[in-house]
């Protein structure tokens, strides 16, 4: 759902949030035609490339935080959004003027037909070359080989995991998708993982070296790979909209949304009485995530949120049955968040989790309210 500010008549984010998400066939050709007629930006900047399951959005605003941080002017890209468009372009951890970008690269992308995140990621590479970005840290959108990200020449590649997701278009098996996502490395490339299995992958693929890191340690490892020294500040976050995020000392919002993302949040959820506030896709591995949750809540509020791929409140609610003492299934997201803060005891907390499609639908709802 688009913020507020997304929605002003005639404006260019209203053009992009009208177009196709999905290509009708994934390939590269279009992206490579498109920043060519735009003076080819992604040649401006050097470029740490983030791939992986989960964390990516995390690690790449922590890169352009210790970027900035080490006197380095920074820029990243992430997908998806919560509160709006405008979180996909940052400049020194500042968001970039949106329409700005939208309307350097306007022209060139209606004519060639490109897809919504072909455009937004054209607008993100030549507002960095309009900035006079030193280094960008790029997020992938889905997997590696095709995503319309690779059509940079990445000093550092970030692979933070793998998981089995998006099966249909990168693999049935963990090896096979981790090769898709390691396609983006160019000979030469240095590459950081999350996980040491994948190291023969990576020199396969062409890495010069590889080195391995905890996935809190990624970021400055990678920083460290690009700079070619040790850097002072380890120690430095970057708010992520929907990671982990306290809306309140009662409230936590998490767009985990598989079972790796839901074993990661869960190991550092904090003791708490805690009420469950869930919507999942249908395509996802809903069983395993409700029965990772299940544990630490005794009363879920299933809910839909509005990507046409979420289950229904009811169907969410009929798969929990039995993992928890209270289920109810309220179709609406507003009206669910309501109902799971009521519901909420006084001494516990409120978990929103499951989907990133519904922390954007809730975000945007609280914003258009005040």
């Amino acid at each position: 759902m688009p913020s507020a500010a997304d929605r002003r008549p005639g404006s260019n984010t209203v053009w992009l949030s009208s177009l196709s998400p999905w290509p009708e066939q994934f390939g590269l050709e279009t992206m490579k035609e498109l920043l060519g007629e735009l003076g080819h930006p992604e040649r401006a900047f050097r470029s740490i490339h983030v791939v992986g399951t989960n964390g990516k959005t995390t690690t790449t605003k922590r890169i352009e935080a210790l970027l900035a941080s080490e006197g380095v002017s920074s820029g990243a890209t992430i997908s998806p959004h919560v509160r709006g468009w405008a979180e996909r372009i940052s400049l020194n951890g500042v968001e970039a003027d949106l329409e700005r970008a939208l309307a350097r690269i306007r022209a060139a992308a209606e004519s060639l037909q490109a897809t919504q995140f072909e455009v937004i990621t054209a607008a993100a590479f030549a507002e960095f070359a309009a900035a006079a970005v030193e280094v960008a840290a790029v997020e992938a959108g889905l997997g590696g080989r095709y995503d319309a990200t690779n059509v940079i020449a990445s000093e550092v590649v970030v692979l933070t995991n793998v998981a089995l997701e998006h099966t249909r278009w990168l693999g049935s098996t963990r090896e096979e998708i981790a090769r898709e996502k390691l396609a983006v490395i160019v000979p030469g490339a240095k590459v950081v993982l999350g996980e040491g299995e994948w190291e023969a992958l990576a020199r396969e693929a062409g890495a010069s070296s590889v080195s391995v890191a905890a996935q809190e340690e990624l970021p400055p490892a990678a920083v460290e790979e690009l700079l070619g020294r040790a850097i002072g500040a380890e120690t430095i976050e970057a708010k992520t909209p929907g990671r982990f995020e306290w809306r309140s000392e009662r409230e936590l919002w998490d767009g985990a949304h598989n079972p790796a993302g839901v074993a990661w949040l869960v190991e550092r959820l904090p003791r708490a009485r805690w009420t469950l506030l869930c919507s999942i896709l249908a395509d996802k591995d809903v069983d395993s995530m409700l029965e990772a949750l299940a544990p630490f809540a005794s009363t879920l509020v299933a809910t839909k949120s509005s990507s046409p791929r979420a289950l229904p409140a009811a169907e969410l609610a009929a798969r929990a049955e039995g993992l928890f003492e209270q289920i109810e299934a309220v179709e609406d997201p507003a009206q669910a968040l309501a109902r799971g803060r009521k519901l909420t005891a006084p001494d516990g907390c409120l978990l929103v989790t499951g989907s990133l499609y519904l922390l954007a639908d809730l975000a945007s709802i609280e914003e258009a309210v005040g």
